[in-house]
């Protein structure tokens, strides 16, 4: 199999790289030519001690490590595929306690709690006051507008919805909203120069969030209400979360839940305004399939990781126990194997098997549908109160090593 041409010291988790675009020419090479391939990288710069990882770009690949947790770990060196060279050991196998970095059973015993938030009939409970909350975001976004009409689109619209249904979701105070939307931005933007936030921030910003959620999660057990918290910390022979799961339980949806999704809005907005005609077809047609294309476009998680557990093969490519494997879902979302026309925004798209809400297996996203539903309340909300929306700059994207994040996008309503 021939050599990809890659440009000279090429990575994929390169918050440089991530700053101004998604690699997706030299993905496409990677699929072709090596599609498991070992990205060199000096020791202990991304916070773990050895000298690289493999590159996995193909949909066929992803999902195969995602759905086998027996032979590629979460637990081992986490699901965060780069850290700060700072970080120390003892902090990466903190994250340990966080769901998204456990294996099965720990991971099954959680998760199976968890759930109980996450059933279909908990997620049309929220539908109607999640509604009322998109439609208010959208009129406020438009009777706040400057002179000129115009107004960043992420801080105005993107980030309400996913807090506040977080909020919904967990019986957080809606007044609170604020603190859990500082806390998560400074937990994930520690590689963005402009935040001047440093490790050591996001880590007292984590510790914060816990803190704050174990207290509520204590409050419940002493005064039970009908919310998901008193469902996940005090049902009694059900087994339930101890305080300390339940604050990093709510540290994942902080991230997992906001970050993922608020990003998921600004991109599909962004696809919207440059794709004029989905955007007239959407608001004509509202068609279901729209959210699950916004996903694909946006993949807002570039990449996680896993480790091997034991010597195996995938792609052609001897796996040593311990090497670090990084599922590119950016990468298996474009995949012409799975996607006819890949680069191209379709509403439309049906079927569509991404891999936005991972590869499937044990750490599939246990909160898929209302990520979905948010999106297609959103969108119809903005279709009804801001139909008229065009581009007023170009977006400005995160400096990260695995979001696909947008911090600012300018819009404006059109005259």
């Amino acid at each position: 199999m021939p050599c990809p041409h890659l440009p000279e010291g090429f990575d994929a988790t390169d918050p440089d790289l991530l700053h101004s675009r998604i690699p997706f020419p030299e993905f496409a090479q990677l699929r072709e030519t090596a599609p498991v391939w070992w990205c060199p990288q000096p020791r202990g710069v991304t916070g773990f001690d050895d000298e690289g990882y493999w590159a996995v770009t193909r949909h066929a690949d992803v999902k195969y490590v995602s759905t086998h947790p027996e032979l590629f770990s979460s637990a081992e060196n986490t699901a965060v595929i780069r850290f700060n060279e700072h970080i120390t050991r003892d902090q990466i196998e903190v994250q340990k306690l966080i769901m998204l970095n456990m294996d099965p059973p720990e991971h099954t015993r959680v998760r199976q709690i968890v759930q109980r938030g996450f059933t279909p009939r908990a997620i049309r409970s929220l539908e109607t006051a999640l509604r009322a909350r998109a439609r208010a975001i959208a009129e406020e976004a438009r009777r706040s507008a400057g002179p000129d009409g115009s107004f960043d689109f992420v801080t105005r619209v993107a980030v309400e919805l996913p807090l506040q249904a977080i909020a919904e979701l967990i019986g957080v105070p809606q007044e609170d909203r604020a603190r859990i939307f500082d806390w998560s931005n400074k937990m994930v933007a520690y590689d963005d120069p402009e935040y001047a936030i440093t490790e050591e921030i996001g880590a007292e910003s984590a510790m914060e969030l816990i803190g704050y959620s174990m207290n509520l999660a204590a409050a419940r057990k002493e005064c039970p209400a009908k919310d998901i918290v008193t469902q996940l910390v005090a049902a009694e022979g059900q087994g339930n979360l101890s305080s300390d799961e339940f604050g990093f339980f709510v540290l994942l949806l902080a991230v997992a839940g906001n970050e993922t999704t608020r990003n998921a809005i600004s991109h599909g907005m962004h696809a919207f305004l440059t794709h004029p005609e989905q955007w007239e077809l959407f608001k004509r047609e509202r068609p279901a399939t729209a959210a699950e294309e916004i996903v694909r476009w946006a993949t807002p998680v570039v990449s996680f990781q896993r480790t091997a557990t034991q010597d195996t093969e995938l792609g052609g490519q001897k796996i040593r126990q311990g090497d670090r494997i990084g599922l590119f879902y950016s990468s298996a979302n474009n995949d012409p194997e799975v996607f006819e026309n890949p680069e191209t925004f379709d509403i439309t798209r049906d079927p569509n098997p991404h891999l936005g809400f991972g590869g499937g297996g044990p750490h599939f996203c246990l909160g898929k549908s209302l990520a979905i539903n948010e999106i297609e309340l959103i969108f119809n909300a903005l279709a009804d109160v801001l139909p008229d929306l065009v581009p007023a700059g170009e977006p400005r994207r995160l400096r990260a090593a695995w979001l696909n994040g947008i911090k600012e996008l300018r819009v404006r309503i059109a005259d």
